[in-house]
C-alpha cells in the first residue's frame, strides 16, 4: 500500500511540474514580465488585499515546495507588490514552509530506496546530523550560492527531525530573503541578478555562512572551558603521552606515539600484554588445542587410525599453557618497548588531575593527552556461598590449576556465552565431567538459534550436560544450588569457573575524582575522548564490546587523535567487526546476522552453503557447519556473514575484507581460489546468491540462440 501512495505522490509532482511548464504562469515568472505588470498587479492587490496576499503565498509555496524556477522572481515581487516588510514575511514564511514540504517529499519518496541501497553510509550520516546538523544545515541556508532545493532534497534522505529544519530553515534563509526583498522595492533599477547579488554582497554571505562553524567552535570552547573549570593546565608538560595499561591497546597506542617520534610513557602495574596473553586469548587457546588433539586422537577411528591408550597428563597440559605465554611474552616485554622509544614504567597510575599521572603515590609526570588502556575484569555475581567456594575465573584458574597431575573430576562452568563455552568443551575433551549453566534459554545468545543449537549438540556429544534456562542461587561449599524449570536442583562440583562476562577495570586510576561517569555507556564520544577531551580511553574500558582487536583498532584513533587532534580528528569506525568463537566448530561473525539485522530493521535475503558439500571439509572430516551470507535485497552487497566450521575465523578474513572495502559478491565470485581449501566455501555461498539471482530472461534468450544454432 506504500507502494503505491509513493506512485501516487510521484505522479501527482510530475504531473504539478509538466503543468507549470505548460502553462503561462512559467513566461510570468521573469524579471520583466515582473516590471511591465507591477502596477496593474499592486491594483489588484489594493482591491483585495488579503485574498491576493493568500493567492501569492500559496503561489510561492507551491514553487518552492515543487522545486521549480521562480523563487528569486517571486521573491523580488514579494518587495516589489506587498513593500519591504508585508513581503518580508510572505517571502520569509513562504519559502520556509515550502522548503519543508520538499523536505518531506525527498524523504516519503526516496528515504526507504537510499536507506536500502546505502545504509550503511546514511547511519553514519545520521550520527553526524544527529550531532552537529543545526550547524551544518544553518551553514548551507546562509550560502546563497547554493542552491535551495538540493539542501531540500538531500536533507529530507536524513533523519533530522521536521520541526528542526523549517525552524534553521526560516532562520538561514532571512538574510538572503531580505535583500532580495528589499531589493523588489527598487524593481525599477533592476536590470539583471548582478544588480541583486554583487560580488562583494555574495562574498559577504559565504562569510556569513562560515559563521554556524565559527559558533560551533566557540561552543566546543566554552565547553571545554566549563569541563576545565576549576583545574590549572600545566605550561609546560614532562611527556606528549602517557598511557594507563600494556594490554593491546595501551601497547599499539605507545607504539603509535613512540613511531611519530612523540614523548610516551606507557605505566602497567601487572604483566606487559595485558590479559590477552597472560589470563586470557593466549592461555585459553593452548588449553583448547590440547583438547582438540585429545579429542582427534580418540576420534581416530574415523579416520582408520586408531589409539589403544590416550593419557591426559593434566600437568604438562597446563605448562604448554604457560610456555606458550612465554613463548610470546618478549614481544610484549619492558625491553622490546623500551627499546623502540616508549618510557615503560612498571606501578599503579593514578590520574591526579586532567593532565597529571600519579605512580605508585609517588613520581608525577604530565602530558598534554592521557589514554587508559586498562582492560577488563571477570564479572562475579553476587551469589550466596560463592567467595567462600574457592572459585575460578579466567584470571585465576591458569595459576591455580598449575602442578596438578589429574585434570578436575567435576568442573561446573557458570555462563554460556563464548568464554564459558570454549572452556566446557576443552575440559570436557581433556576427561573432566563438565556441567554448563546457562541462565538464559540457549548458549551464544547472540548469535542465530541455528548457531546455538549446532554448537549444544557438539558440546553435548562430547560429554558436555548444558543446562540452559538455570539460574544459579546459590553455594553450599561444593555445592551449587540453581532453579531449573521452577525446581532446584543440586550440582555437585570440584571446581567452579565463573564465566558470565566481563566488565571494565575502571576503579581506582581516580576518573570518580574527576567526575567522569565509568558507568557510562559508552564511556567515550567516537573520538575516543572522555568527559574530558585530552583523557582518552581504548579497549574493555570504554564500556562497548569487548575484543582484543577492538582495543587495538581502538588504538589507532586514540593515539592520532590524542597527538595530532589539534588539527585534525578521527571518527571510530567499527562498522565491519568480526569476531570468533572458538569451539569446535568454530564459530565466525561479521556485520549482522539474522538476528541482529531484524532488531536493527535491516532489510536482507539469506544465501547459505553447507560444509557438508565442500570437497576439502569432506577430506577433513570436519563436514559440520556453513557460510551464511546477508545480502542487501536486490544487490550483491554484504552486509553481513556467519561461517561455523573448521577454521572458520580464518575463512571469514575474505569476508572481512570485501564488507571493509566495499566489494560485492560478484568480486568473490570472480576471484580464483585455491583448491581445495576451506575458503571455497566463500564462493560457494556467493554462488548460491548467484543461482537466486540469475537473469531468467537473458537464460531464455540464450536458449533460443543455442536452439536456432543447432538447426
Amino acid at each position: 500500500m506504500k507502494r503505491y501512495g509513493r506512485l501516487i505522490v510521484l505522479l501527482l509532482v510530475v504531473a504539478l511540474a509538466v503543468a507549470f511548464f505548460l502553462s503561462p504562469l512559467r513566461d510570468w515568472l521573469t524579471l520583466a514580465r515582473l516590471k511591465d505588470s507591477r502596477e496593474a498587479i499592486q491594483a489588484l492587490i489594493a482591491a483585495q488585499p488579503l485574498a491576493a496576499a493568500a493567492a501569492f503565498f500559496l503561489l510561492y509555496v507551491a514553487v518552492t515546495a515543487l522545486s521549480l524556477p521562480g523563487a528569486a522572481i517571486l521573491t523580488l515581487a514579494a518587495g516589489a507588490l506587498f513593500g519591504l516588510w508585508e513581503g518580508l514575511f510572505l517571502a520569509s514564511f513562504a519559502s520556509a514552509l515550502g522548503a519543508s514540504l520538499s523536505f518531506l517529499g525527498a524523504r516519503y519518496l526516496l528515504r526507504d530506496w537510499v536507506t536500502r541501497r546505502f545504509g550503511a553510509r546514511l547511519r553514519a550520516i545520521d550520527e553526524g546530523i544527529d550531532q552537529d546538523g543545526i550547524f551544518y544545515l544553518l551553514t548551507l541556508r546562509l550560502n546563497p550560492a547554493i542552491p535551495f532545493f538540493l539542501i531540500n532534497l538531500g536533507m529530507g534522505l536524513t533523519g533530522m527531525r521536521l520541526l528542526t529544519y523549517w525552524l534553521v530553515s526560516q532562520i538561514g534563509m532571512l538574510p538572503g530573503t531580505f535583500v532580495y526583498v528589499n531589493a523588489g522595492t527598487q524593481i525599477g533599477r533592476i536590470e539583471s541578478s548582478g544588480d541583486i547579488l554583487s560580488g562583494g554582497l555574495l562574498g559577504a554571505f559565504v562569510l556569513l555562512s562560515l559563521f554556524p562553524l565559527l559558533a560551533k567552535g566557540i561552543v566546543g570552547w566554552l565547553r571545554k572551558r566549563r569541563v576545565y573549570k576549576g583545574w590549572t593546565k600545566p605550561k609546560r608538560f614532562d611527556r606528549n603521552l602517557i598511557v594507563i595499561g600494556a594490554g593491546a591497546g595501551g601497547l599499539v597506542t605507545s607504539l603509535i606515539g613512540a613511531t611519530v617520534r612523540a614523548k610516551v610513557t606507557l605505566i602497567e602495574a601487572g604483566e606487559m600484554g595485558g590479559d590477552c596473553l597472560n589470563t586470557g586469548c593466549v592461555p585459553s587457546k593452548a588449553l583448547i588445542a590440547s583438547a582438540k588433539v585429545a579429542h582427534a586422537a580418540r576420534d581416530g577411528g574415523r579416520f582408520g587410525v586408531h589409539a589403544s591408550d590416550v593419557r591426559i597428563d593434566f600437568r604438562a597440559v597446563i605448562e604448554r599453557v604457560h610456555e606458550a605465554i612465554r613463548i610470546i611474552a618478549p614481544a610484549d616485554s619492558v625491553e622490546r618497548y623500551s627499546g623502540l622509544g616508549v618510557d615503560v614504567r612498571q606501578g599503579h597510575a593514578r590520574i591526579i588531575d586532567p593532565w597529571t599521572v600519579e605512580i605508585d603515590g609517588g613520581e608525577r609526570l604530565t602530558a598534554r593527552a592521557i589514554v587508559i588502556a586498562a582492560g577488563g575484569t571477570p564479572f562475579v555475581p553476587d551469589l550466596p556461598g560463592l567467595a567462600a567456594s574457592g572459585y575460578l575465573t579466567s584470571d585465576t584458574m591458569w595459576e591455580r590449576l598449575r602442578g596438578r597431575d589429574d585434570v578436575p573430576r567435576r568442573i561446573l562452568i557458570l555462563g554460556g556465552g563464548p568464554i564459558g563455552t570454549e572452556l566446557a568443551q576443552a575440559f570436557a575433551r581433556l576427561g573432566a565431567q563438565v556441567v554448563q549453566i546457562e541462565h538464559g534459554p540457549r548458549l551464544l545468545s547472540k548469535e542465530d538459534p541455528e548457531v546455538s543449537t549446532l554448537v549444544e549438540d557438539r558440546l553435548r556429544a562430547d560429554g558436555v550436560d548444558i543446562r540452559t534456562g538455570c539460574k544459579a542461587v546459590r553455594v553450599e561449599d561444593k555445592v551449587l544450588v540453581a532453579e531449573c524449570g521452577g525446581a532446584e536442583v543440586r550440582l555437585e562440583f570440584d571446581e567452579l569457573i565463573v564465566a558470565v562476562g566481563r566488565r571494565a577495570r575502571l576503579t581506582g586510576y581516580g576518573l570518580e575524582e574527576l567526575g567522569v561517569d565509568i558507568d557510562a555507556r559508552p564511556l567515550v564520544n567516537p573520538w575516543l575522548e572522555t568527559r574530558f577531551p585530552n583523557i582518552y580511553a581504548v579497549g574493555d574500558v570504554t564500556n562497548t564490546m569487548q575484543f582484543t582487536h577492538l582495543a587495538a583498532h581502538h588504538a589507532w584513533y586514540a593515539a592520532v587523535n590524542a597527538l595530532f587532534g589539534s588539527v585534525r580528528r578521527f571518527k571510530l569506525d567499527v562498522s565491519v567487526l568480526p569476531w570468533v568463537t572458538y569451539t569446535d566448530p568454530e564459530v565466525a561473525h561479521v556485520g549482522h546476522n539474522e538476528q541482529s539485522a531484524a532488531e536493527a530493521g535491516v532489510a536482507y535475503e539469506t544465501h547459505r552453503y553447507d560444509l557438508s558439500h565442500l570437497d576439502r571439509a569432506v577430506s577433513d572430516g570436519a563436514r559440520d557447519g556453513f557460510v551464511k551470507l546477508l545480502v542487501q535485497p536486490g544487490k550483491d552487497r554484504i552486509l553481513g556473514a556467519t561461517i561455523v566450521g573448521a577454521n572458520a575465523g580464518e575463512t571469514l578474513a575474505e569476508i572481512v575484507l570485501a564488507m571493509r572495502h566495499g566489494l560485492g559478491l560478484n568480486k568473490i565470485l570472480a576471484t580464483i581460489h585455491a583448491y581445495p581449501t576451506m575458503a571455497e566455501a566463500n564462493k560457494y555461498a556467493a554462488g548460491e546468491w548467484k543461482k537466486a539471482h540469475k537473469p531468467e530472461w537473458a537464460l531464455a534468450l540464450a536458449e533460443r540462440w543455442h536452439r536456432r544454432r543447432r538447426g
